[in-house]
């Protein structure tokens, strides 16, 4: 059943700390399938929330015509303890749908799917017939399954209708002309100065000039005050408008902040790899009570990149336990691994930062260098002021705590990094600060991800799979 255009007016969002968005205007159509895209923390989850009535909007108001039959799954679901997540949210979709909905609201809805079920979502995602509304940061999602955009971006809803591609190609240009816009600011901000300086000066020597004309009576006594005053004046609204100008720069450049880019300097090199055989597993097997895999051969060496792939439930984070010498995991079979120095872990939870302890304490315990030196490294994985460096970690945004897992693998660099589903519950931009620290990460990656995009972008090449039990 088709339903009316859901209106939206003047809707904003804040809260004492921040303002996520204001003024939003725009019309929910019938069949549209619109992408909630943004920083975490701006605002996606809590407008959805609004749609369904459990928040109020700061300001304005949503007008939701008697004909909208809405549905929806959240991102957290508290119910069907017993199952895991994928199972848990192919369970309320389930339910979300025999509702009959024309409008169906999803919020991160693949984050806890392996790659089949992930297929099969958005298989079904794209023929669904009624209005969607999704909050993702998932890109093959966004590319196949939406067809309009509402980004949060500093304080409002932009909206682009359109495919993803064509979306970042425009994101692409306008940050090209930004940039360029920026140069060009920024050398008329130094001109500027120059001139301002210059005035300045002249002014200096034009002043100075005419109280010697004074003493010497070189001008006559009536006309020198007159003419000393109107110097000064002249001088003074040079340098006002001047000072205007350079007002006017300063706002335009403010306005053009730029996504941020990180440049890593990693502790082991790629002369220091080297090709050798960093795990060798031949005839192994890994379980808990009962075995889980059996028959595993695999072989690892210096640069490989190697993603590990199967369905939920098919053994591939008791494999990395196993390489990890997780002794709660029971395997047989020969091992080669390398020891637990030379191995890092990183997780979508950031397990390996301490909470109770700052950026600047997390460096400090990797390395002894000096306290220049770590705020260097802290200022390449953008920790720069000095309440970033010195927050304790439990205070971190999502983003902030994957930047410092990033630069604390960068310090004391292990020579195999163990990735497991770290692109879940990221946005974008710290999806690609990941992504380019990862790229150039000299050593082996094991990486269990479904994410392909992500995969591609850091340049995983091998995949093993695992078959479920009873596969």
């Amino acid at each position: 059943m088709m339903h009316s255009p859901i209106q939206f007016k003047n809707l904003s969002l804040s809260f004492p700390h921040k303002n996520c968005f204001e003024a939003f205007n725009v019309s929910l159509h019938y069949g549209e399938h619109i992408a909630l895209m943004g920083r975490n923390g701006s605002g996606k989850s809590s407008l959805l929330k609004m749609l369904m009535g459990v928040i109020q909007p700061s300001e304005g108001e949503i007008f939701i015509p008697n004909d909208v039959c809405m549905a929806d799954v959240p991102q957290v679901i508290d119910e069907f303890s017993s199952l895991s997540g994928g199972q848990r949210f192919n369970k309320a979709l389930s339910e979300a749908l025999s509702r009959q909905p024309n409008l169906l609201l999803l919020d991160e809805p693949t984050n806890h799917l392996d790659a089949r079920n992930r297929k099969s979502l958005m298989r079904m995602l794209k023929s669904y017939q009624g209005s969607l509304l999704i909050a993702s940061h998932d890109v093959e999602l966004l590319r196949y399954c939406v067809d309009t955009f509402w980004h949060i971006h500093e304080g409002a809803i932009h909206v682009f209708r359109g495919s993803y591609d064509d979306y970042m190609r425009e994101l692409h240009v306008a940050r090209h002309a930004a940039e360029t816009e920026l140069t060009l600011l920024k050398r008329q901000k130094k001109d500027m100065h120059e001139a301002l300086m210059k005035e300045q000066a002249r002014s200096k020597t034009s002043r100075a000039q005419g109280e010697k004309h004074i003493k010497q009576r070189k001008w006559p006594t009536v006309v020198s005050a007159a003419k000393a005053a109107r110097s000064e004046q002249t001088s003074g609204q040079k340098k006002q408008a001047l000072q205007d100008k350079k007002e006017v720069l300063l706002h335009r450049m403010a306005g053009l902040a730029l996504p941020e880019i990180i440049v890593p300097t990693f502790s082991l090199n790629t002369e220091g790899v080297g090709d050798h055989v960093l795990v060798s597993i031949s005839q192994g097997a890994v379980g808990y009570h009962q075995s889980i895999l059996q028959n595993i051969a695999l072989s690892i060496t210096g640069r490989m990149r190697l993603a590990i792939t199967g369905d939920n439930g098919s053994g591939k984070s008791t494999l990395v336990k196993a390489i990890l010498n997780d002794p709660s995991v029971i395997k047989t079979g020969e091992w080669i691994v390398p020891n637990l120095s030379e191995i890092g872990y990183l997780d979508q939870h950031y397990s390996s930062l301490d909470s109770q302890k700052s950026a600047l304490e997390i460096i400090h315990d990797q390395v002894d260098w000096p306290h220049a030196e770590i705020r260097k490294h802290l200022n390449a994985f953008l920790f720069r002021k000095n309440e970033e460096v010195n927050a304790k970690v439990i205070n971190l945004s999502g983003g902030e705590k994957a930047r410092l897992a990033l630069a604390q693998i960068a310090s004391r660099t292990p020579r195999l990094l163990i990735l497991d589903e770290i692109t879940n519950n990221i946005d974008l931009e710290t999806r690609a600060h990941v992504m380019e620290v990862l790229s150039v990460y000299p050593g082996a990656l094991i990486v269990i991800s479904h994410d392909q995009d992500f995969l591609d972008a850091i340049g995983v090449t091998d995949t093993f799979t695992l078959l479920a039990r009873g596969s």
